[in-house]
């Protein structure tokens, strides 16, 4: 009987050796580490890389500015921006944001138009449609840049509204009735994708109706911040053949297919569960990282601005205490007592 524990250990043991993999495999890489990155996801992988980096970095110079802008005025005169300007002694950076913007987007256009590296005039509705996106974004900064050198007047706020959320319209309106249809795997991402720019033309619109939100500004922020990111996990969990789920392969498109695949596909239907809800996941833990830096930036102004002198409060009951008139007896009842 004395062998009874070790042979219980024992079984457990081989139990966990032959089921560790099928229960833990959601978060292994693809069994094929090494296996090369062709040109075409290379490509892909660059794109989302660049425009994701761009994205997050402008979601973050926004998100700063909002919480300072916030924090250094009193907050009953807030009003928020759809771009902050570039303190520095020299006052040709002012417009650094809108001058990168802008510089990005038309370089974009025609790299996509050309369809680099190739150099090449184009042929594919995908490149036209991407391209659209960044026309739009170039739209709105080419005419806050305009605006800021004309010295026109800060009551076209509204019109700067009104164009960065048709930046997030068109947008989702071009991911939704996209051209390449995505499907499986890539197609559950841009369906999370389209929530997120959901999320940002709905805080851009209630920017635009109502400015001193501050709220919806910072909802902004964190959107556009999390674009960024979600490019950047779009781009490596569906073209680097190293961070493709366990289960789920990557196939090159084939322009004379006319079969519509994905950039992954899943081999059986458990392991397009699996990788669909890992997707899930990376959402959510990405979203509590923004959120944690985004709060973090929120309670360093909040300590920097707080008042350094006794509280509102306290001012207020001690103002009251001296308004208070202190009854005075009559000396000569106190004579009269004693």
């Amino acid at each position: 009987m004395h062998h009874a524990p070790n042979f219980v250990y024992k079984t457990y043991r081989a139990f966990l050796r032959r089921n560790s993999a099928k229960y833990f495999q959601v978060f292994k890489p693809c069994s094929r580490p090494n296996s090369p990155i062709s040109e075409t996801s290379m490509g892909k992988l660059v794109e989302h890389l660049v425009s994701g980096f761009a994205l997050a970095s402008l979601g973050f110079w926004h998100a700063f500015n909002t919480v300072r802008a916030y924090h250094a005025n009193d907050s009953s005169k807030f009003t928020a921006r759809f771009w902050y300007p570039f303190r520095s002694p020299i006052c040709k950076l002012k417009n650094l944001e809108l001058t990168l913007v802008m510089s990005f987007s038309i370089s974009a256009i025609f790299m996509k138009i050309l369809d680099f590296p190739s150099l090449h005039l184009s042929s594919k509705l995908e490149n036209f449609e991407h391209a659209t996106m960044f026309l739009h974004l170039a739209i709105f900064s080419g005419f806050n840049l305009l605006a800021e050198l004309s010295h026109l007047p800060e009551t076209l706020s509204g019109v700067s509204g009104i164009l960065a959320a048709s930046v997030f319209a068109q947008e989702l309106f071009l991911l939704h009735y996209h051209s390449t249809d995505h499907i499986g795997l890539e197609g559950h991402y841009h369906g999370l994708l389209q929530l997120i720019v959901l999320a940002s033309l709905f805080a851009a619109l209630v920017v635009t109706s109502c400015p001193s939100s501050f709220p919806a500004a910072l909802v902004l922020s964190v959107s556009v911040i999390l674009q960024g990111c979600w490019f950047i996990v779009m781009g490596f969990m569906l073209w680097v053949p190293k961070f493709i789920p366990q289960g789920c392969v990557a196939q090159l498109s084939d322009a004379s297919s006319s079969i519509m695949q994905g950039a992954v596909v899943c081999e059986t239907q458990e392991a397009s569960f699996r990788a669909r809800a890992l997707a899930n996941l990376q959402l959510s833990w990405m979203l509590s990282a923004v959120l944690i830096f985004v709060t973090g930036i929120l309670l360093g102004f909040s300590r920097a601005f707080a008042p350094r002198g006794p509280s509102t409060d306290y001012k207020q009951l001690q103002t009251r205490a001296t308004d208070i008139p202190l009854p005075i007896r009559n000396s000569s009842k106190l004579g009269h007592e004693k």
